[in-house]
């Protein structure tokens, strides 16, 4: 059993106050009125090397002196507690003055993975009632937060789902980890397919049990293969290609013919998405 539920953790809506960067939790978004109940397609975007094409935490490494971490710092990651390594690396940054300023210029300027600016204003074009956007990701808040408002798209995400972060009264970047599970497969602070479980059936709920015509799973990582794997089959999962989420559905689908539930569609850019979401769209239902 989760001691937390999703909807006691992170969440952050759709407008934050200006120059507030923080965390915002599920039961704070009543607000912000009740979500909207009539789109007809849920889809999930991971972050890290799915929206931007590296890894954010890696990113903001670079800003410390030299340009890397010492040897005592990185030595001290354990597999599995990512989370807990980064609030060491953040504690570190904080105690060489490296500013929140610094830190966000740094995320701003993290380069989009191929054609994703051009899926982000696919999903802004379409009628309302197409998509419901959401993010899912292993990075926190505040990264996530910083780079798409500087885009121009933090208004197309209903929901961000990410590890609760703020900068505190001493300019340090505090990061705490999003929930806790029992997922053997996901590191100890976040198992996606928890929160794609749980936030779908509880939208359900609030849609009179109204469900989605699919729900899509755009993503890149070891950790993304979770929760496509509790996608239905006529949802899709959208894998980076070559990356480990489009090579573990490849393993299973060698290893376990006709267990892999959901479509496929791998992609190299987000017009490969572009392309399969036109169709969805189109179709008959």
């Amino acid at each position: 059993i989760m001691q937390d539920s999703v909807f006691n953790c992170c969440f952050s809506p759709p407008h934050p106050p200006p120059g507030r960067r923080e965390e915002s939790h599920w039961h704070g978004n009543r607000a912000q009125g009740p979500p909207p109940n009539d789109r007809r397609f849920l889809i999930f975007f991971d972050f890290d090397e799915t929206l931007v094409d590296e890894c954010s935490d890696d990113a903001v490494v670079k800003v410390a002196p030299g340009g890397s971490l010492p040897g005592w710092l990185k030595d001290t990651y354990r597999p599995g507690r990512y989370n807990e390594y980064m609030q060491r690396v953040l504690a570190y940054l904080a105690e060489q003055q490296v500013t929140p300023e610094t830190i966000i210029n740094t995320i701003e300027r993290l380069p989009p993975c191929p054609g994703i600016p051009a899926l982000l204003r696919f999903l802004v074009s379409r009628p309302p009632r197409d998509f419901e956007v959401v993010c899912v990701s292993d990075a926190n808040t505040v990264f996530i937060e910083a780079w798409l408002q500087n885009l121009g798209f933090r208004q197309l995400f209903l929901r961000i789902f990410a590890n609760p972060a703020h900068f505190d009264e001493n300019g340090q970047l505090q990061l705490r980890p999003f929930h806790t599970h029992t997922c053997m497969r996901c590191p100890v602070n976040m198992c996606k397919a928890e929160v794609v479980r749980q936030y779908t059936a509880q939208r359900v709920r609030e849609r009179g049990g109204r469900r989605y015509q699919k729900v899509l799973y755009v993503g890149d990582g070891a950790n993304d293969f979770c929760p496509s794997l509790i996608l239905s089959p006529g949802d899709t999962a959208f894998p980076r290609r070559d990356f480990p989420m489009h090579r573990l559905i490849q393993e299973m689908e060698e290893a376990k013919p006709g267990e892999y539930k959901a479509s496929v569609v791998p992609w190299s850019s987000g017009e490969d998405i572009i392309n399969r979401l036109r169709k969805i769209v189109e179709e008959r239902h």
